[in-house]
């Protein structure tokens, strides 16, 4: 099987940069994304609800902001919206689909630099990987489960590409990557650098100005995060940086279907 995920930046401007033939493209078998800023009415019908697809939204209240969705080819059995806290679901970040035992998570932490790029929104941020935290915890004690998304943050300096002059910006700072760091610490697993252990130059999100991505002057901060039961069954992880339509690229996994998946 294999599991996708892309930080779309804008699922309607994705849509009209290819995103359904990516869709076909990409041999997924569950499509998560996160930043669609649409609610799912806004979106084409052919992009909603795409043939062959089941499809699955959570919307911010805000318009045209964050959002996550997943599409998969078969149904889940079971969709979990909410962190229990307001101030986190209000945003649309968080989206479960269950689908037998294995769970995927969609998930759009956020940034923390703030409006002010004064890193105001930081202690947000570590509260929402907190409450995720606890969340997908208590999900691995049921089953496999992959937390997949844009977190945010890039863990290590091989991560991004000038860590040097991104100590005091928000997805490097050491707080961030040491919350990342107890999520490992945890037993859950960073599929691709798992499989790719300090290999440098790979990264997931790209400024949209200075060549920063013809250069590849870019962050690894879109991950596949595994539980150890759901590690077991990864059998690779890549990322496309090929593919284009946002500031971001796709990440994934191609994974052993669990016994119980339902298809």
């Amino acid at each position: 099987m294999r599991l996708v995920s892309w930080n779309v930046n804008g699922l309607r401007a994705c849509a009209k940069k290819g995103f359904l033939d990516f869709l076909e493209a990409s041999a997924a078998d569950i499509m998560a994304l996160q930043e669609v800023r649409a609610r799912p009415e806004q979106l084409e019908p052919e992009v909603r609800s795409p043939a062959g697809w089941h499809s699955y939204f959570f919307p911010a209240q805000r318009p045209g902001y964050s959002g996550v969705g997943i599409y998969a080819k078969f149904p889940a059995r079971k969709l979990e919206l909410t962190l229990g806290e307001s101030r986190f679901d209000d945003e649309g970040r968080f989206l479960v689909a269950h689908f037998g035992r294995l769970a995927i998570a969609s998930v759009y932490f956020p940034k923390g630099s703030g409006r002010d790029r004064d890193n105001s929104r930081v202690p947000y941020k570590l509260d929402f990987y907190r409450a995720v935290f606890e969340k997908v915890q208590a999900l691995r004690r049921r089953g496999p489960v992959f937390v997949v998304g844009d977190y945010n943050t890039a863990h290590e300096s091989i991560d991004l590409a000038r860590p040097q002059s991104n100590k005091r910006a928000s997805g490097f700072l050491p707080e961030e990557r040491a919350e990342f760091g107890r999520w490992l610490a945890a037993g859950w697993v960073d599929s691709f650098r798992n499989q790719h252990p300090q290999q440098p130059g790979h990264y997931t999100w790209w400024r949209q100005w200075g060549q920063s991505r013809a250069n590849n002057v870019g962050w690894r901060i879109d991950y596949v995060l595994a539980s150890p039961g759901a590690a077991r069954l990864v059998d690779a992880a890549f990322i496309w940086p090929e593919v284009v339509g946002s500031d971001h690229c796709p990440v994934g996994v191609d994974f052993q279907a669990p016994s119980g998946l339902g298809r």
